[in-house]
This record gives structure tokens, sequence and C-alpha cells, in this order.
């Protein structure tokens, strides 16, 4: 779905083949063999389009090894440790990494940042459900509540914490809301949302290259996982 997505933008769009490290393959071997590839390709912005998790980081590094801009699918589940060694490459390549919290985007989150003071003196919410089953063996919390997590980061990072809520098998909800005395001031129904967030999301990523600068990069994901295991 995403390569069609982008190639509707106007986007070239290649994959990379054989990407998974062989057991015989060295962390090295492996990193050089991903990072020729990636060069090979002529490509200017490398989306690691892969489940989550202990091999993403790996990707990535091939990635800035080989000079390309990334995205990355949440959420971050390496250590913290291993996500500042990448964004300190990063920065001495002056390349950006960015994680695809896309939701960040809508336009109701968007008014949020721009009219709530950062969410000072509110408390913040959300429900994260889905009806299908977990396919990727994540957590709910891990996987949709980075979602809303990332969403109080972006536009109300001074709201207190009031409800997260997150699971699999149950009716579908997508929802955020803020609080003020008891009472909802906004919220915001994305379930199902028309907007279209991952067109936006690409647009202001390629805007970002020209002046370094990309609210969702993954200094704000490690920041996100902590918020995470902070609600856990």
């Amino acid at each position: 779905m995403m390569q069609k997505i982008l190639a509707a933008e106007g986007r070239r769009v290649c994959s990379i083949p054989v990407t998974r490290q062989a057991p015989s393959e060295s962390n090295t071997t492996y990193g050089s063999r991903l990072a020729d590839s990636l060069k090979a390709s002529g490509a200017r912005i490398a989306w690691v389009c892969v489940p989550p998790g202990v091999h993403v980081p790996r990707l990535i590094k091939a990635a800035l090894d080989a000079g390309l801009h990334v995205v990355a699918e949440k959420p971050w589940l390496s250590s913290r440790a291993e996500g500042e060694l990448l964004l300190k490459l990063a920065h001495a390549r002056n390349l950006l990494v960015a994680m695809h919290y896309q939701y960040c985007f809508l336009e109701g989150v968007e008014k949020w940042r721009s009219e709530l003071d950062g969410g000072s003196g509110f408390r913040f919410a959300g429900h994260f459900v889905l009806s299908r089953a977990d396919h990727l063996g994540i957590s709910a919390l891990d996987n949709l509540g980075c979602h809303l997590l990332a969403i109080r980061r972006y536009a109300t990072p001074r709201a207190e914490v009031s409800e997260i809520r997150c699971a699999y098998e149950q009716p579908d909800e997508r929802n955020v809301w803020v609080e003020s005395h008891g009472a909802r001031i906004s919220c915001i129904d994305f379930l199902r949302s028309p907007e279209p967030l991952i067109q936006r999301f690409v647009a202001k990523f390629e805007a970002a290259l020209k002046n370094g600068d990309f609210p969702l990069d993954l200094e704000f994901a490690l920041d996100v996982a902590e918020d995470v295991r902070t609600v856990e």
C-alpha cells in the first residue's frame, strides 16, 4: 500500500530485496550489503517498511551509511542508547531520521498544537482499540498507545495524561481528547479519517530536508517510547 501511495504522489519507488540477515552473515557484512544496495538504488530517502523490532536500528544505520534520510515505522522498541547512537550518526552526516507518527498531522491535532499553549492546565486522554487480533506480537500499548502518546507529546506536551486505553479484538475506537475540570474541552475522532495523512507526512518530511527540522524525528520517538513506559 505504501508503495502505491508514494507512486501516486509522483515519487519514484523501488524495493530492496533480501533485507533479512542470513544466518551466516556477520552484522558488519549484513550492514555493508544493505548499504551497498541502498546506494545502488539511487534513492534519497529510505522508508523502512518492516515490522518494528531489534533489526530496525541495523536497517537505519545501513541507510545512514548509504547517505540516505530515513523514515521508520513506529513504535521504537530498541533501547534509547541505540537510538542516540543513530542520532549522533545522522547529525554527523546531516541526515534526518523520522518516525511515522502520521496521526500527529490530523487537522484537529495541529489546531491543538497552535491554540492550546502546549496543553498547560489540561488533561490528555485517548482510546485506540482495534477489532482485529494482534498480528505482530507487539503489546497494544506499544503498538497503538504510542500513536496516542505521540499526539500528546506533539500537540499538548504539558498536559497531564489522565487515561490511555488500548486493546485488540474489541470494537474499533480511535479518539483523543483534552479535559479541563473533568469536562471534555475538545475531542478528535480519527477512526477511518479521510484526511491524506501519509501524503501530508511525506510532504512535510521532504520540506524538512531543506532546513533539517522535522518534529517527528528519532529523538521525538525515543521520548514517546519513554512516555509509553511511564504509562505502563
